[in-house]
């Protein structure tokens, strides 16, 4: 069944894959034209990707131990983290079809309740990690209008105000869901859609002691284990701010530096801090479309116009990641057909 699944997974993810190359914002002669004006700098993006999943699966692991032993090689646990993320990149929804993979496969090392649990608590992690990127933005922005680099005005604020309001809404569920766990409450929720009530009674009646028992895990990461959540959202924030590196490079081609020397550098890091914020924000508020098209490419038009850069620095930035995307993509689902299991990996009995 196992087997089956990951199959499935597979083959899923190898079609619309190759739908995403062909189907791509710009030509190939086009894009072929981006890379080569990127030149060693996209070897650099691609490298500092593979350090920010290392970073992830850290993340991932110190959450697992958390619970008890970890039975699963780190090697496997990247792999699990690139494969699960390729997947959700190409799921409509996202975080739907490579959560089931991972669960899927950890479970054979840590059983179901706490690959469950673990997966769980690291989407959960992941996502509240970013509520802090996004409330750290916003007082980026204010300190940088403060100084006369950005404008600031009715609309702006406005808008400041209504990311402040949806940070606070997010961090206030996710500390109350890592007190209490969340996942009988979800359920229930679930269970209140119309076409949907008698699944959701069903499926509570028949799994509520195993959703007991994984709410009762999420609650103790937090509860009892406070180093380790405090460690994996540290890594999970430090993630979020070395990605903004990846649009620095990029505004660097331009010649954007500030004005050169360590505060014009810093200057421009602060910018691309802040686009990456707002970008990041815009698409997973669109967070239903596969690969977020259209949700990040108009993220980053709107943040580089606010950051007064023109519109060839926002379509080389998004072209960019997007084809940075599809290659690490491509190696996740690669790697679904890749054992990469260490000796020191345990099957669960």
């Amino acid at each position: 069944m196992r087997k089956r699944l990951n199959n499935i997974f597979f083959v899923f993810g190898v079609v619309v894959v190759i739908v995403m190359f062909l189907t791509f914002d710009v030509s190939f002669v086009q894009l072929w034209a981006y890379i080569r004006k990127a030149s060693y700098w996209l070897g650099a993006i691609l490298a500092l990707w593979l350090l920010l999943y290392i970073m992830n699966a850290l993340a991932w692991r110190i959450i697992i131990k958390g619970s008890g032993t970890c039975d699963v090689g780190f090697g496997t646990l990247c792999k699990l983290t690139i494969a699960g993320f390729a997947l959700n990149y190409v799921a409509p929804m996202g975080m739907i079809g490579g959560d089931a993979y991972r669960i899927m496969e950890l479970s054979r090392y840590i059983g179901v309740h706490r690959a469950t649990s673990s997966v769980i608590l690291f989407n959960m992690m992941h996502i509240f990690s970013h509520f802090w990127f996004w409330i750290t933005g916003v007082a980026m922005y204010l300190i940088l209008a403060g100084i006369n680099d950005l404008q600031l005005n009715v609309g702006i604020v406005v808008v400041l105000l209504f990311v402040i309001a949806f940070c606070y809404g997010g961090i206030y569920l996710f500390v109350k869901g890592y007190k209490n766990g969340m996942l009988v409450k979800l359920v229930r929720i679930i269970g209140n859609i119309p076409g949907l009530r008698a699944w959701g009674k069903r499926f509570a009646d028949k799994h509520k002691e195993d959703l007991e028992k994984i709410d009762k895990q999420i609650a103790e990461l937090q509860c009892q284990n406070r180093k380790s959540f405090m460690y994996s959202l540290l890594l999970e924030y430090i993630g979020r701010v070395f990605q903004c590196i990846e649009i620095f490079f990029m505004l660097l081609l331009f010649d954007i530096d500030g004005g050169g020397g360590f505060w014009g550098y810093m200057l421009t890091f602060f910018h691309s801090f802040l686009i990456l914020a707002f970008t990041s924000l815009f698409a997973n508020l669109l967070g239903f479309l596969p690969l977020q098209l259209g949700g990040r490419e108009g993220g980053f038009a709107m943040s580089v116009t606010q950051m007064g850069m023109n519109d060839d620095i926002s379509m080389f930035v998004s072209i960019i990641c997007r084809a940075r995307e599809l290659f690490w993509t491509s190696i996740g689902i690669l790697l679904m057909k890749i054992g990469l299991l260490f000796p020191d990996d345990k099957k669960y009995e």
